[in-house]
């Protein structure tokens, strides 16, 4: 009997597994593919629709173009997943059951409890977030009663953080919008964790771009009108005042999985899985920012789009050796560097082969476009790439 695999989610993680899975399945298993949206979103890319919303379709890409036709593809929102009677229920359709399954739902923003910031932030998950983003950024920035800059505020400096505040500064200058950026941090330095040389050079960008950067205190409440940032029992918060906020500070698991009897983290819900992707349910299979990937003792892959890009690759091809009954292959992540856009510029840093460590320019720029065009070349096509390359 045909082994009936099931892949959950579009976005790196799921599309890249499923283009691995059909590149080695020799007729073992049957491919179900199952997905809230019918394109794949090149995510680390998304944050440009917040300037331009016509670069949407060159960051999305049908499911049509990646799969092939013997694939199944479904548009549906999964609601649970039921281990012991390997089944997927989905809010419209029928429940799907798998003999294997690979959970690659990514992940929704975490908010932490931070009182007003679920309510009154917008995210950046989806090609519907950055849309809206951009429109009221444009609306803010056009209004003709206001004799004062329109205030956008990004929190967290991470690397979807620094990317918006870019973005939004390049919106700001090439409409010559009356807009003031703000980026907020709670740790001490913007891309927190990361090299000081990096660091350095991405600080220097944003503030030729005209963003300033507030670091070292973290936002404690929001309202309406006003982002509360640090403050405690001896000192009042500094009190930002606001017409867009962006939040970007960080990752939870998805509400899907929260009754799935697979082991996860406690605090962030998301499923911890073995260099193999197998879970603690030898049927499941978890991959990218679903999963907390482990890589040593206390040690996971990072939540990146290089990440599950590279895992990809060998999640999809043990799918198939489940399926025979083959032992598995493990993976480990190799970081081959670090690519941030600041608008149009950009930083790379730490990227294999090259005898320096962090650079900026045309250098930096072009290798960022490389590095998306190749993605979109490898689950879509050549011609699908080039036509992006301009708008990366």
């Amino acid at each position: 009997m045909t082994a009936q695999v099931v892949v959950l989610g579009s976005g790196y993680a799921g599309a890249g597994a499923v283009k691995r899975f059909e590149d080695v399945n020799d007729g073992t298993a049957e491919l179900t593919w199952i997905s809230e949206h019918d394109y794949h979103l090149v995510l680390h890319e998304s944050h440009r629709v917040i300037r331009d919303t016509s670069v949407a379709s060159k960051v999305t890409i049908p499911v049509d173009e990646i799969k092939s036709p013997e694939t199944t593809f479904r548009q549906d929102r999964v609601t649970d997943i039921d281990v012991d009677e390997r089944t997927v229920h989905c809010e419209d359709g029928e429940p799907v059951d798998y003999d294997y399954l690979l959970v690659a739902l990514g992940s929704r923003t975490a908010f932490y409890g931070i009182e007003g910031l679920k309510e009154y932030a917008h995210t950046l998950k989806s090609l519907d977030d950055a849309r809206e983003m951009h429109e009221d950024v444009a609306a803010a920035g056009s209004d003709a009663t206001r004799s004062d800059p329109a205030q956008v505020v990004v929190g967290g400096a991470g690397l979807s953080g620094i990317q918006s505040a870019g973005e939004v500064a390049a919106y700001r200058d090439e409409h010559r919008a009356p807009i003031d950026v703000t980026l907020v941090e709670g740790l001490d330095e913007v891309f927190p964790g990361n090299d000081p040389e990096l660091q350095g050079a991405l600080r220097k960008r944003l503030e030729e771009a005209g963003v300033d950067i507030m670091c070292g205190e973290f936002v404690s409440k929001v309202d309406e009108d006003t982002i509360y940032v640090g403050g405690g029992e001896d000192e009042d918060p500094t009190e930002l005042d606001y017409d867009v906020f962006l939040w970007t500070g960080g990752i939870t698991g998805q509400e899907e999985l929260e009754d799935a009897s697979v082991d996860k983290d406690d605090r962030s819900n998301r499923v911890y899985a073995d260099r193999d992707f197998r879970t603690s349910d030898e049927r499941v299979f978890a991959i990218g920012d679903t999963a907390l990937i482990e890589q040593g003792p206390e040690e996971f892959a990072p939540p990146t789009a290089q990440a599950a890009w590279q895992a990809a690759e060998v999640a999809g091809e043990n799918l198939v050796r489940a399926a025979k009954g083959q032992s598995l292959r493990t993976w480990t992540y190799d970081d081959k560097g670090t690519l941030v856009s600041i608008g149009d510029e950009a930083v790379a840093h730490g990227v294999d082969v090259l005898p320096f460590n962090t650079f900026g320019g045309l250098g930096a720029e072009t290798l960022k476009k490389f590095v998306a065009a190749r993605w979109i070349a490898d689950v879509s096509s050549i011609g699908r790439a080039i036509d992006a390359w301009s708008d990366m």
